[in-house]
């Protein structure tokens, strides 16, 4: 019976050491903002405590299982109403729960904290099924006649243009129905919500061409919806924005008008 024990005590001290020798990201992605190390943080940490967690009630399940087989008709000392038993698996599930519930609101408030004045704003529209970005005007603090839109259209995802470090505030709608803006590398991402403007805030360490999803199932042509993000030094994102500002003709081409025109005909409840 004490060889069982000295098992599943060996089994909980090489999870937890395997778990202490590093640290890896345990399915997700290299982040790529300034959220990065808060987010992976409380990922590994969740994933870490899990691990034990279940390490620790498998080696007891095995342990019952070999100690406690049947081998005779007599039944072996039952311990059941024991108070002490009872108080730890009590305390010990409340101390995970609160911890984790401790370091996510601590977490959540520092990532959805918006700051007074961002670099960059832009305009988020999820419609079915794709999406349109529209770059606010920093010195009017809203959209004007020559602002800068970009709307994807079948088969030509809508690429959303931004500056490397520095900070981007994202304000979301709907027309529609329920979507949600998704860039796996952001380690993020919120609902767009019709009726209801959604914000957050990010900065960007890495250049680089991002794919992003709708992550919450909007209907038909759910799985095309997709867009890109890409980050690029500020000198080069002052070359988008000027050449989008003198060209000759409207940022938004035929193809992306009718797109838009979509997104305006599903406002009014058109083919809902």
């Amino acid at each position: 019976m004490r060889r069982p024990l000295r098992l599943v005590g060996a089994l909980a001290v090489v999870g937890i050491a395997a778990t202490a020798c590093d640290r890896p990201n345990f399915g997700y992605p290299d982040g790529v903002t300034n959220h990065t190390p808060r987010l992976l943080n409380i990922w590994q940490g969740s994933a870490i405590a899990a691990l034990v967690v279940g390490v620790i009630v498998w080696g007891m399940i095995l342990y019952a299982v070999v100690a406690f087989r049947k081998r005779s008709d007599v039944l072996p000392r039952q311990i059941r109403y024991n108070l002490p038993v009872e108080i730890l698996y009590t305390v010990i599930p409340v101390v995970i729960v609160g911890a984790m519930f401790f370091y996510t609101a601590r977490d959540e408030s520092k990532v959805t904290k918006l700051s007074a004045k961002p670099d960059v704003t832009v305009d988020v529209i999820g419609f079915r099924w794709n999406w349109q970005f529209k770059y606010i005007d920093p010195g009017a603090g809203h959209t004007g006649p020559n602002q800068i839109e970009v709307t994807g259209r079948p088969g030509e995802p809508a690429v959303l243009v931004l500056p490397q470090n520095r900070s981007i505030r994202f304000v979301e709608t709907s027309p529609d129905v329920i979507h949600s803006f998704w860039v796996p590398e952001f380690l993020f991402k919120r609902d767009v919500v019709p009726g209801r403007i959604n914000q957050f805030e990010l900065t960007v360490t890495k250049t680089g061409t991002f794919i992003g999803r709708c992550a919450e199932l909007c209907g038909t042509d759910h799985d095309r919806m997709n867009f890109y993000v890409k980050v690029v030094p500020q000198d080069e994102y002052d070359r988008f924005i000027s050449e989008r500002q003198n060209a000759s003709v409207p940022s938004t081409s035929a193809g992306t008008t009718t797109a838009a025109s979509t997104a305006t005909t599903a406002t009014t409840g058109s083919g809902q």
